[in-house]
């Protein structure tokens, strides 16, 4: 059975929290383990955080959306924001020996590392991130 819902939610750190308590949810109904739950919660938090901060950088005026679903096979996670667009290519490594000791710039990197897939979108203005984590229907919990 497909169930999806989604928000339309003011750039601040409550959205934040939101978007992350609604992520732990869809993941535990679907019957993934406790690290893949805390994987997935973590890296949608990135992902939202990224929204609000760097996207639309506190901006009353802009919003971020959020959008889950599980198709039964997958977990599918959308987020945008309306700030200026991200260029994925463009973020610097956060393995690079420079970068090691810096206190920001992991978050895509984290969210990479816990997802199957992730996918960037440029919305003019904005950026779509697309978060997918594969359900194994043999490891789904009675």
């Amino acid at each position: 059975m497909v169930s999806r819902v989604s928000y339309t939610l003011d750039s601040t750190l409550d959205s934040v929290n939101k978007v992350e308590e609604t992520a732990e949810e869809l993941a535990q109904k679907s019957g993934l383990d406790e690290d893949q739950v805390f994987q997935i919660t973590m890296a949608v938090r990135e992902a939202a955080v990224n929204a609000v901060l760097h996207g639309n950088a506190y901006d009353p005026q802009k919003k971020i959306n959020a959008s889950f679903e599980n198709t039964g096979k997958s977990l599918i996670i959308r987020i945008s924001d309306e700030g200026k667009g991200l260029d994925p290519s463009k973020l610097p490594d956060p393995l690079a020996p420079e970068n090691l000791l810096s206190g920001s710039g992991r978050g895509i990197f984290l969210i990479r590392s816990f997802m199957d897939e992730v996918h960037f979108k440029l919305l003019n203005p904005g950026t779509e991130l697309t978060l997918v984590k594969h359900i194994d229907p043999n490891q789904k919990s009675a």
